[in-house]
Protein backbone atom coordinates (compact mmCIF):
# COMPACT_ATOMS: atom_id res chain seq x y z
CA UNK A 1 0.00 0.00 0.00
CA UNK A 2 1.44 3.20 -0.95
CA UNK A 3 2.59 5.05 2.25
CA UNK A 4 1.85 8.50 1.47
CA UNK A 5 -0.09 10.86 -0.41
CA UNK A 6 3.02 12.32 -2.08
CA UNK A 7 3.45 9.17 -3.69
CA UNK A 8 0.67 9.12 -5.77
CA UNK A 9 1.26 11.96 -7.77
CA UNK A 10 -1.22 14.82 -6.58
CA UNK A 11 -0.49 18.23 -7.14
CA UNK A 12 1.08 20.34 -4.67
CA UNK A 13 -2.43 22.41 -4.09
CA UNK A 14 -4.16 19.14 -2.68
CA UNK A 15 -1.12 18.12 -0.41
CA UNK A 16 -1.70 21.40 1.34
CA UNK A 17 -5.25 20.80 1.37
CA UNK A 18 -5.18 17.13 2.67
CA UNK A 19 -2.26 18.75 5.75
CA UNK A 20 -4.49 20.98 6.81
CA UNK A 21 -6.56 18.39 7.42
CA UNK A 22 -4.75 16.21 9.20
CA UNK A 23 -4.93 13.41 6.91
CA UNK A 24 -1.22 12.47 6.38
CA UNK A 25 -1.92 8.26 5.08
CA UNK A 26 -4.26 7.09 2.37
CA UNK A 27 -6.59 4.67 3.31
CA UNK A 28 -6.71 1.20 1.21
CA UNK A 29 -9.65 2.41 -1.38
CA UNK A 30 -7.37 5.46 -2.25
CA UNK A 31 -3.87 4.33 -2.64
CA UNK A 32 -5.40 1.52 -4.98
CA UNK A 33 -7.77 3.79 -6.38
CA UNK A 34 -6.19 7.30 -7.39
CA UNK A 35 -3.17 5.88 -9.02
CA UNK A 36 -6.05 4.56 -12.01
CA UNK A 37 -8.01 7.56 -11.77
CA UNK A 38 -5.30 9.73 -12.47
CA UNK A 39 -4.45 7.62 -15.33
CA UNK A 40 -7.73 8.28 -16.76
CA UNK A 41 -9.31 4.36 -16.26
CA UNK A 42 -12.75 4.00 -14.96
CA UNK A 43 -12.63 2.49 -11.98
CA UNK A 44 -14.97 0.46 -9.93
CA UNK A 45 -14.50 0.27 -6.09
CA UNK A 46 -16.37 -1.77 -3.46
CA UNK A 47 -15.61 -0.43 0.18
CA UNK A 48 -17.96 -0.27 2.95
CA UNK A 49 -19.27 3.07 4.22
CA UNK A 50 -16.41 4.96 6.43
CA UNK A 51 -13.32 3.43 3.93
CA UNK A 52 -12.64 6.88 2.48
CA UNK A 53 -14.53 6.59 -0.73
CA UNK A 54 -14.85 10.65 -1.14
CA UNK A 55 -11.21 11.25 -1.07
CA UNK A 56 -10.96 8.36 -3.83
CA UNK A 57 -13.11 9.75 -6.58
CA UNK A 58 -12.25 13.40 -4.62
CA UNK A 59 -8.67 14.07 -5.06
CA UNK A 60 -8.30 12.21 -8.93
CA UNK A 61 -11.24 14.24 -9.55
CA UNK A 62 -9.94 17.60 -8.67
CA UNK A 63 -6.55 17.16 -10.03
CA UNK A 64 -8.09 16.57 -13.22
CA UNK A 65 -9.88 19.86 -12.69
CA UNK A 66 -7.01 22.14 -12.02
CA UNK A 67 -5.33 20.92 -15.36
CA UNK A 68 -8.44 21.86 -17.37
CA UNK A 69 -8.38 25.57 -19.15
CA UNK A 70 -10.87 28.10 -18.76
CA UNK A 71 -14.14 28.42 -17.25
CA UNK A 72 -17.04 25.91 -17.81
CA UNK A 73 -19.81 26.63 -20.54
CA UNK A 74 -22.98 28.65 -19.05
CA UNK A 75 -25.51 25.56 -18.18
CA UNK A 76 -22.75 22.82 -18.57
CA UNK A 77 -21.31 20.71 -15.79
CA UNK A 78 -17.98 19.59 -16.64
CA UNK A 79 -18.03 16.85 -13.69
CA UNK A 80 -21.09 14.99 -11.97
CA UNK A 81 -21.00 13.33 -8.78
CA UNK A 82 -24.40 11.07 -7.85
CA UNK A 83 -25.06 9.85 -4.39
CA UNK A 84 -28.40 8.93 -3.49
CA UNK A 85 -29.51 10.86 -0.74
CA UNK A 86 -29.09 14.67 0.26
CA UNK A 87 -27.06 14.31 3.46
CA UNK A 88 -24.82 11.98 1.30
CA UNK A 89 -24.68 14.98 -1.38
CA UNK A 90 -24.03 17.84 1.09
CA UNK A 91 -21.16 15.89 2.86
CA UNK A 92 -19.37 15.00 -0.87
CA UNK A 93 -19.53 18.64 -1.67
CA UNK A 94 -18.34 19.84 2.08
CA UNK A 95 -15.40 17.69 1.36
CA UNK A 96 -14.95 18.73 -2.19
CA UNK A 97 -15.10 22.65 -0.85
CA UNK A 98 -12.26 22.16 1.52
CA UNK A 99 -10.26 20.58 -1.46
CA UNK A 100 -10.90 23.83 -3.65
CA UNK A 101 -10.54 25.74 -1.36
CA UNK A 102 -7.64 28.99 -3.04
CA UNK A 103 -8.78 27.91 -6.51
CA UNK A 104 -11.21 29.55 -8.88
CA UNK A 105 -13.20 25.85 -9.31
CA UNK A 106 -17.03 26.07 -8.41
CA UNK A 107 -18.60 23.07 -6.76
CA UNK A 108 -22.41 22.91 -7.23
CA UNK A 109 -25.22 20.99 -5.20
CA UNK A 110 -28.59 19.86 -6.59
CA UNK A 111 -30.83 17.80 -4.26
CA UNK A 112 -34.69 18.03 -3.15
CA UNK A 113 -35.91 19.91 -0.38
CA UNK A 114 -34.54 23.17 -1.87
CA UNK A 115 -35.90 26.04 -4.48
CA UNK A 116 -35.43 24.85 -7.91
CA UNK A 117 -35.46 27.79 -9.23
CA UNK A 118 -32.37 28.83 -7.35
CA UNK A 119 -30.58 25.77 -8.42
CA UNK A 120 -31.47 26.47 -11.52
CA UNK A 121 -30.53 29.74 -11.92
CA UNK A 122 -26.54 28.86 -10.19
CA UNK A 123 -26.33 26.41 -12.71
CA UNK A 124 -26.71 28.56 -15.46
CA UNK A 125 -23.09 30.25 -14.83
CA UNK A 126 -21.54 26.83 -15.85
CA UNK A 127 -20.03 24.57 -13.06
CA UNK A 128 -17.23 22.79 -12.78
CA UNK A 129 -18.31 19.93 -10.11
CA UNK A 130 -22.17 19.05 -9.88
CA UNK A 131 -22.67 16.84 -6.86
CA UNK A 132 -26.41 15.85 -7.37
CA UNK A 133 -29.11 13.19 -5.97
CA UNK A 134 -30.90 11.72 -9.67
CA UNK A 135 -34.25 12.94 -8.81
CA UNK A 136 -33.20 16.43 -8.87
CA UNK A 137 -30.91 16.57 -11.90
CA UNK A 138 -33.91 15.05 -13.67
CA UNK A 139 -35.59 17.74 -12.88
CA UNK A 140 -33.24 20.16 -13.88
CA UNK A 141 -32.39 18.61 -17.39
CA UNK A 142 -36.27 18.58 -17.94
CA UNK A 143 -36.21 22.12 -17.45
CA UNK A 144 -33.52 21.93 -20.06
CA UNK A 145 -31.60 24.48 -16.98
CA UNK A 146 -28.10 22.20 -17.75
CA UNK A 147 -26.83 19.77 -19.95
CA UNK A 148 -24.20 17.44 -19.59
CA UNK A 149 -22.70 17.46 -23.12
CA UNK A 150 -19.48 18.37 -21.85
CA UNK A 151 -19.21 16.42 -18.98
CA UNK A 152 -16.33 14.34 -18.93
CA UNK A 153 -16.11 12.72 -15.58
CA UNK A 154 -18.64 11.25 -14.33
CA UNK A 155 -18.80 9.45 -10.23
CA UNK A 156 -21.65 7.18 -8.53
CA UNK A 157 -21.33 6.97 -5.03
CA UNK A 158 -23.53 4.34 -3.13
CA UNK A 159 -24.45 3.14 -6.07
CA UNK A 160 -25.89 -0.04 -4.23
CA UNK A 161 -27.76 2.74 -2.51
CA UNK A 162 -29.13 4.18 -5.57
CA UNK A 163 -30.62 0.78 -6.71
CA UNK A 164 -32.05 -0.12 -3.58
CA UNK A 165 -34.04 3.57 -3.93
CA UNK A 166 -35.29 2.74 -7.16
CA UNK A 167 -33.17 5.28 -8.96
CA UNK A 168 -32.19 2.53 -11.99
CA UNK A 169 -34.44 4.23 -14.48
CA UNK A 170 -33.11 7.54 -13.50
CA UNK A 171 -29.49 6.69 -13.75
CA UNK A 172 -30.64 4.90 -17.93
CA UNK A 173 -31.77 8.46 -18.67
CA UNK A 174 -29.06 9.69 -17.38
CA UNK A 175 -26.05 7.53 -18.88
CA UNK A 176 -28.47 8.30 -22.17
CA UNK A 177 -27.64 12.16 -21.65
CA UNK A 178 -23.95 11.82 -21.22
CA UNK A 179 -20.82 11.86 -23.97
CA UNK A 180 -19.04 8.12 -24.37
CA UNK A 181 -15.94 9.86 -24.21
CA UNK A 182 -15.62 10.09 -20.38
CA UNK A 183 -14.20 8.91 -17.12
CA UNK A 184 -16.55 7.07 -14.96
CA UNK A 185 -15.70 6.32 -11.43
CA UNK A 186 -18.48 3.86 -9.36
CA UNK A 187 -18.24 2.84 -5.39
CA UNK A 188 -20.42 1.00 -4.08
CA UNK A 189 -20.78 -1.20 -0.56
CA UNK A 190 -21.94 -4.22 -1.88
CA UNK A 191 -22.61 -5.52 -5.10
CA UNK A 192 -25.79 -6.96 -5.96
CA UNK A 193 -26.76 -8.18 -9.47
CA UNK A 194 -28.89 -5.15 -10.68
CA UNK A 195 -24.96 -3.62 -10.19
CA UNK A 196 -24.12 -5.67 -13.18
CA UNK A 197 -26.22 -3.59 -15.32
CA UNK A 198 -25.16 -0.21 -14.34
CA UNK A 199 -21.53 -1.12 -14.55
CA UNK A 200 -21.90 -2.27 -17.93
CA UNK A 201 -24.03 1.12 -19.03
CA UNK A 202 -21.48 3.47 -17.04
CA UNK A 203 -17.92 1.62 -17.15
CA UNK A 204 -15.36 0.66 -20.18
CA UNK A 205 -12.99 -1.83 -18.98
CA UNK A 206 -12.63 -0.67 -15.42
CA UNK A 207 -9.97 -0.92 -12.56
CA UNK A 208 -11.94 -3.09 -10.05
CA UNK A 209 -10.90 -2.78 -6.43
CA UNK A 210 -12.14 -4.34 -2.95
CA UNK A 211 -10.72 -3.74 -0.11
CA UNK A 212 -13.44 -5.14 1.93
CA UNK A 213 -15.57 -8.09 1.10
CA UNK A 214 -19.12 -6.59 0.67
CA UNK A 215 -21.41 -6.89 4.01
CA UNK A 216 -17.98 -6.83 5.92
CA UNK A 217 -18.30 -4.82 8.96
CA UNK A 218 -15.95 -2.59 10.56
CA UNK A 219 -13.46 -4.90 12.68
CA UNK A 220 -13.41 -2.03 15.54
CA UNK A 221 -17.12 -2.25 16.06
CA UNK A 222 -18.10 -3.93 18.89
CA UNK A 223 -21.99 -5.41 18.52
CA UNK A 224 -24.18 -6.74 20.88
CA UNK A 225 -27.56 -8.19 20.38
CA UNK A 226 -30.35 -8.39 22.94
CA UNK A 227 -33.28 -10.26 22.68
CA UNK A 228 -35.99 -8.00 23.85
CA UNK A 229 -40.20 -7.59 23.43
CA UNK A 230 -40.92 -5.10 21.31
CA UNK A 231 -42.68 -2.69 24.41
CA UNK A 232 -39.50 -3.28 26.38
CA UNK A 233 -37.19 -1.44 23.53
CA UNK A 234 -37.71 1.97 25.16
CA UNK A 235 -36.76 0.85 28.63
CA UNK A 236 -33.37 -0.64 27.64
CA UNK A 237 -32.72 2.55 25.23
CA UNK A 238 -32.72 5.12 27.98
CA UNK A 239 -30.84 3.06 30.14
CA UNK A 240 -28.00 2.44 27.80
CA UNK A 241 -27.87 5.51 26.13
CA UNK A 242 -28.36 6.90 30.24
CA UNK A 243 -24.86 5.62 30.58
CA UNK A 244 -23.32 7.54 28.15
CA UNK A 245 -24.62 11.16 28.12
CA UNK A 246 -21.87 12.51 27.14
CA UNK A 247 -21.23 10.31 23.91
CA UNK A 248 -22.36 10.90 19.99
CA UNK A 249 -25.06 8.24 19.53
CA UNK A 250 -27.24 7.25 16.48
CA UNK A 251 -30.57 5.25 17.18
CA UNK A 252 -32.07 4.05 13.67
CA UNK A 253 -35.66 2.51 13.24
CA UNK A 254 -37.17 1.86 10.19
CA UNK A 255 -40.14 4.01 10.00
CA UNK A 256 -40.56 8.01 10.07
CA UNK A 257 -43.78 8.49 12.12
CA UNK A 258 -42.06 5.98 14.60
CA UNK A 259 -38.73 7.53 15.09
CA UNK A 260 -40.45 11.60 15.06
CA UNK A 261 -42.25 9.65 18.18
CA UNK A 262 -39.19 7.74 19.66
CA UNK A 263 -37.67 11.30 19.85
CA UNK A 264 -40.48 12.88 21.52
CA UNK A 265 -39.90 10.14 23.69
CA UNK A 266 -36.51 10.08 24.56
CA UNK A 267 -36.96 14.46 24.73
CA UNK A 268 -39.39 14.10 27.57
CA UNK A 269 -37.15 11.27 29.10
CA UNK A 270 -34.55 14.59 29.73
CA UNK A 271 -32.23 13.15 26.75
CA UNK A 272 -30.64 15.97 24.01
CA UNK A 273 -32.00 14.38 20.67
CA UNK A 274 -32.77 15.45 17.40
CA UNK A 275 -34.49 13.06 14.64
CA UNK A 276 -33.98 12.94 10.59
CA UNK A 277 -36.22 10.92 8.46
CA UNK A 278 -38.22 12.05 4.81
CA UNK A 279 -41.01 14.08 6.47
CA UNK A 280 -38.39 16.59 7.92
CA UNK A 281 -37.47 19.39 5.35
CA UNK A 282 -34.06 19.66 3.84
CA UNK A 283 -33.50 22.72 6.32
CA UNK A 284 -34.41 20.93 9.13
CA UNK A 285 -32.68 18.02 8.78
CA UNK A 286 -29.66 20.27 7.89
CA UNK A 287 -30.23 21.58 11.25
CA UNK A 288 -30.81 18.60 12.91
CA UNK A 289 -27.29 17.12 11.58
CA UNK A 290 -25.53 20.11 12.57
CA UNK A 291 -26.72 20.11 16.23
CA UNK A 292 -25.53 16.61 16.32
CA UNK A 293 -22.05 17.51 14.59
CA UNK A 294 -21.49 20.13 17.19
CA UNK A 295 -22.93 18.54 20.19
CA UNK A 296 -25.59 20.51 21.07
CA UNK A 297 -27.53 17.14 20.87
CA UNK A 298 -25.88 14.11 21.60
CA UNK A 299 -28.49 11.41 20.19
CA UNK A 300 -29.66 11.62 16.83
CA UNK A 301 -32.79 9.10 15.98
CA UNK A 302 -33.09 8.55 12.28
CA UNK A 303 -34.35 6.27 9.41
CA UNK A 304 -32.18 4.52 6.66
CA UNK A 305 -32.22 7.83 5.21
CA UNK A 306 -29.17 8.53 7.11
CA UNK A 307 -27.70 5.02 6.80
CA UNK A 308 -25.15 6.54 4.04
CA UNK A 309 -23.50 9.54 4.37
CA UNK A 310 -22.79 10.61 7.54
CA UNK A 311 -19.54 11.13 8.43
CA UNK A 312 -19.13 12.17 12.10
CA UNK A 313 -15.80 10.38 13.58
CA UNK A 314 -17.03 11.20 17.03
CA UNK A 315 -20.37 9.17 17.29
CA UNK A 316 -19.29 6.44 19.07
CA UNK A 317 -22.85 3.95 19.76
CA UNK A 318 -24.90 3.15 16.92
CA UNK A 319 -28.63 1.77 18.27
CA UNK A 320 -30.51 -0.46 15.56
CA UNK A 321 -33.85 0.14 17.26
CA UNK A 322 -35.49 -1.99 15.12
CA UNK A 323 -33.80 -3.71 12.95
CA UNK A 324 -33.91 -2.79 9.20
CA UNK A 325 -35.45 -5.13 6.46
CA UNK A 326 -32.39 -5.20 4.11
CA UNK A 327 -29.80 -6.90 5.68
CA UNK A 328 -26.87 -4.94 4.21
CA UNK A 329 -28.45 -1.68 5.10
CA UNK A 330 -27.42 -3.04 9.14
CA UNK A 331 -23.72 -2.82 7.63
CA UNK A 332 -24.60 0.76 6.36
CA UNK A 333 -25.68 1.72 9.88
CA UNK A 334 -23.23 0.73 12.01
CA UNK A 335 -20.29 2.06 9.70
CA UNK A 336 -21.49 5.05 11.31
CA UNK A 337 -19.40 4.68 13.90
CA UNK A 338 -15.89 3.37 14.31
CA UNK A 339 -14.85 6.03 11.52
CA UNK A 340 -11.54 7.54 11.18
CA UNK A 341 -9.82 4.76 12.93
CA UNK A 342 -11.91 5.48 15.92
CA UNK A 343 -13.34 2.46 17.88
CA UNK A 344 -17.44 2.12 17.86
CA UNK A 345 -20.20 -0.33 19.76
CA UNK A 346 -22.89 -1.46 17.94
CA UNK A 347 -26.05 -2.52 19.75
CA UNK A 348 -29.02 -4.30 18.11
CA UNK A 349 -32.71 -5.15 19.70
CA UNK A 350 -33.93 -8.21 18.34
CA UNK A 351 -38.33 -8.54 19.17
CA UNK A 352 -39.72 -11.79 18.50
CA UNK A 353 -41.01 -10.70 14.65
CA UNK A 354 -37.18 -9.56 13.90
CA UNK A 355 -35.86 -13.12 13.99
CA UNK A 356 -36.14 -13.29 10.22
CA UNK A 357 -34.16 -10.06 10.04
CA UNK A 358 -31.36 -11.05 11.88
CA UNK A 359 -30.73 -14.22 10.61
CA UNK A 360 -30.30 -12.36 7.11
CA UNK A 361 -28.07 -9.71 8.57
CA UNK A 362 -25.40 -12.41 10.34
CA UNK A 363 -25.97 -14.46 7.09
CA UNK A 364 -24.59 -11.14 5.44
CA UNK A 365 -21.88 -10.94 7.47
CA UNK A 366 -21.01 -14.34 8.05
CA UNK A 367 -21.03 -14.13 11.73
CA UNK A 368 -23.09 -14.20 14.35
CA UNK A 369 -23.44 -11.06 16.77
CA UNK A 370 -23.19 -11.96 20.02
CA UNK A 371 -25.58 -12.03 22.35
CA UNK A 372 -25.69 -9.57 25.15
CA UNK A 373 -28.96 -10.46 27.28
CA UNK A 374 -31.93 -12.80 26.49
CA UNK A 375 -32.15 -15.47 24.67
CA UNK A 376 -32.99 -16.61 20.45
CA UNK A 377 -36.34 -16.39 20.58
CA UNK A 378 -36.47 -19.45 18.17
CA UNK A 379 -35.00 -21.02 21.19
CA UNK A 380 -37.53 -20.39 23.76
CA UNK A 381 -40.88 -20.08 21.66
CA UNK A 382 -42.89 -23.12 21.06
CA UNK A 383 -43.76 -24.61 17.19
CA UNK A 384 -46.67 -22.50 16.58
CA UNK A 385 -50.07 -23.55 17.55
CA UNK A 386 -49.57 -25.33 20.73
CA UNK A 387 -50.16 -22.15 22.48
CA UNK A 388 -47.65 -22.15 25.16
CA UNK A 389 -46.21 -18.88 26.41
CA UNK A 390 -42.11 -18.33 26.25
CA UNK A 391 -40.27 -17.62 29.31
CA UNK A 392 -38.65 -15.07 27.91
CA UNK A 393 -34.79 -13.54 27.90
CA UNK A 394 -32.88 -15.99 29.77
CA UNK A 395 -29.59 -14.07 28.49
CA UNK A 396 -26.64 -15.00 30.17
CA UNK A 397 -25.01 -13.33 33.53
CA UNK A 398 -23.47 -9.87 33.07
CA UNK A 399 -23.74 -7.60 35.59
CA UNK A 400 -26.93 -5.50 37.04
CA UNK A 401 -28.53 -4.20 34.20
CA UNK A 402 -28.60 -7.52 32.20
CA UNK A 403 -30.03 -9.32 35.20
CA UNK A 404 -33.09 -6.29 34.98
CA UNK A 405 -33.35 -6.89 31.33
CA UNK A 406 -33.66 -10.48 31.98
CA UNK A 407 -36.26 -9.77 34.60
CA UNK A 408 -37.99 -7.13 32.31
CA UNK A 409 -38.23 -10.18 29.05
CA UNK A 410 -39.83 -12.65 31.64
CA UNK A 411 -42.89 -10.63 31.76
CA UNK A 412 -45.63 -10.20 29.61
CA UNK A 413 -44.25 -9.05 26.36
CA UNK A 414 -42.65 -11.96 24.68
CA UNK A 415 -45.95 -13.83 24.93
CA UNK A 416 -47.66 -10.69 23.00
CA UNK A 417 -44.65 -11.14 20.56
CA UNK A 418 -45.16 -14.51 20.11
CA UNK A 419 -48.94 -13.80 18.77
CA UNK A 420 -47.12 -10.76 16.41
CA UNK A 421 -48.73 -8.18 18.79
CA UNK A 422 -45.57 -6.76 20.95
CA UNK A 423 -46.99 -2.79 22.01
Amino acid sequence: MTETFQDLGLPAHLLRALEAQNITTPTPIQSQAIPHALNGRDVMGLAQTGTGKTNAFGLPLVTAMLEMQGKPAPHSVRGLILAPTRELARQIQEQLLLLIKGTPMKVGLVVGGASLNAQANRLARGTDILVATPGRLLDLLDRRALNLAETRFLVLDEADQMLDMGFIHALRKIAALLPEERQTMLFSATMPKQMEEIAQSYLVKPARIQVNPPGKPVEKIEQEVHFIAKGEKLGLLKEMLDGHRDELALVFGRTKHGMEKLAKMLEKAGFAVAAIHGNKSQGQRQRALEAFKTGRVRVLVATDVAARGLDIPEVRHVYNYELPNVPDNYVHRIGRTARAGRDGRAVAFCAPEEMGELKDIQKVMKRDIPVASGTPWEKIMPPQGQGAKPAGGRGKPGGARRAQQRKRSRGNGPARGNKGQAA
